[in-house]
C-alpha cells in the first residue's frame, strides 16, 4: 500500500514536519541527557528512600543552575558505576559536621575564612551553625538578603543583631539589583558591558563575604564603602544612557532631515516637471 505523504508533491511538507518535530524533541532529550550524564544521578534517582531525596532539591539549586553536579562536591567517578564511590577515584562522601566549612570552602575560599573567624565559626562543633544550616545541603539557593530572616536566625539566638546587619545591607542590595537590571538591558541592545560586569562581580564577591563575618560594625562600614563603589558604576551607566539617548535623538533628526529633503526634492521635481 502506498503512503500518501510519500507522494512527490507532499515530500517537502513531510520533511519540514519531521525537522520541526526533531527540534521540539531535541530540548527535552538534551535535558534528560544532562540529568543522566552521571551515574550518581542515575542511581540516586532510582532510589525511593533517603538516597533519592537529594536529587529533586539539587535540580532546583543554584549549583545545578551553574552545572555543578554530585561529583564536583562529593568526588568519585561520575561515569563509572562500579568505582563511583571509590576513595581511589577521589570519593569524599558526606562530610562530618566539623568538616563542612572546609568541604564547601574548596570553592568558597574567602567565605570559608571569614566564617571561621566569625562568632559562628568559633562555635563550630559546639552547636554553632555551619554552611548547610543557613544554605541547605542540596537545595542551595542564590544568595540574597532573604537568607537573613527571623525564622532561621532565631533558632540559635535573638534576631535583633541579624536584623541590624540585614538593615545595613538593604540599600546595597537595591543598588546591585538596579545595576544588574540596566546591564541586562544594555546587553540585550548589543552594548559591550564586559568591563562593568567584571567590576560588579568583584564588588558582589566582597559584598557576599559580609554575610559571614557577623560583625555589625564592619558590615555597616563596608556597606557604606560598597555603596560608594556601586554609585560610581551607576554614574557610568547613567552617562552611557545619556550618550545613547543623544545618539537616538541625533539619529531621529538625521532621518527626519532626510525625509524632509526627499519630500522637497519630490515636490520641486514635480513642480518643474509640470512647468515643462
Amino acid at each position: 500500500m502506498k503512503c500518501s505523504f510519500l507522494q512527490t508533491g507532499d515530500v517537502p511538507h513531510a520533511l519540514r514536519f519531521a525537522f520541526i518535530l526533531l527540534c521540539m524533541l531535541s530540548f527535552p532529550l538534551d535535558v534528560i541527557a544532562q540529568e543522566t550524564a552521571t551515574v550518581c544521578l542515575q542511581c540516586h534517582s532510582a532510589q525511593t528512600g533517603r538516597g533519592g531525596m537529594v536529587v529533586q532539591p539539587w535540580k532546583t539549586s543554584i549549583h545545578a543552575e551553574n552545572g555543578i553536579s554530585c561529583h564536583d562536591c562529593h568526588g568519585g567517578d561520575p561515569k563509572d558505576a562500579v568505582n563511583a564511590m571509590s576513595p581511589a577515584r577521589g570519593f569524599l562522601g558526606v562530610p562530618k559536621e566539623t568538616d563542612i566549612p572546609a568541604f564547601c570552602g574548596r570553592c568558597h575560599v574567602g567565605i570559608r575564612d571569614d566564617y571561621l573567624q566569625s562568632a559562628h565559626g568559633r562555635a563550630l562543633g559546639k552547636g554553632g551553625p555551619t554552611c548547610v544550616t543557613c544554605h541547605g545541603s542540596h537545595d542551595i539557593k542564590k544568595v540574597t538578603l532573604e537568607l537573613i530572616n527571623e525564622k532561621s536566625c532565631s533558632r540559635c539566638h535573638p534576631y535583633e543583631r541579624a536584623a541590624e546587619i540585614k538593615a545595613a545591607m538593604v540599600e546595597t542590595e537595591r543598588q546591585f539589583m538596579s545595576i544588574e537590571g540596566r546591564l541586562a538591558r544594555f546587553k540585550g541592545e548589543g552594548v559591550d558591558t564586559e568591563a562593568t560586569d567584571k567590576e560588579l562581580f568583584s564588588i558582589r564577591n566582597t559584598y557576599h563575604r559580609l554575610f559571614h563575618e557577623v560583625n555589625t560594625n564592619r558590615v555597616k562600614s563596608e556597606s557604606s564603602k560598597l555603596q560608594g563603589e556601586l554609585a560610581k558604576l551607576d554614574h557610568i551607566l547613567q552617562k552611557l544612557d545619556e550618550q545613547r539617548a543623544k545618539r537616538k535623538i541625533t539619529g531621529a533628526f538625521v532621518i527626519a532631515g532626510a525625509l524632509v529633503a526627499a519630500l522637497l526634492f519630490y515636490l520641486l521635481r514635480k513642480t518643474y516637471g509640470n512647468d515643462r
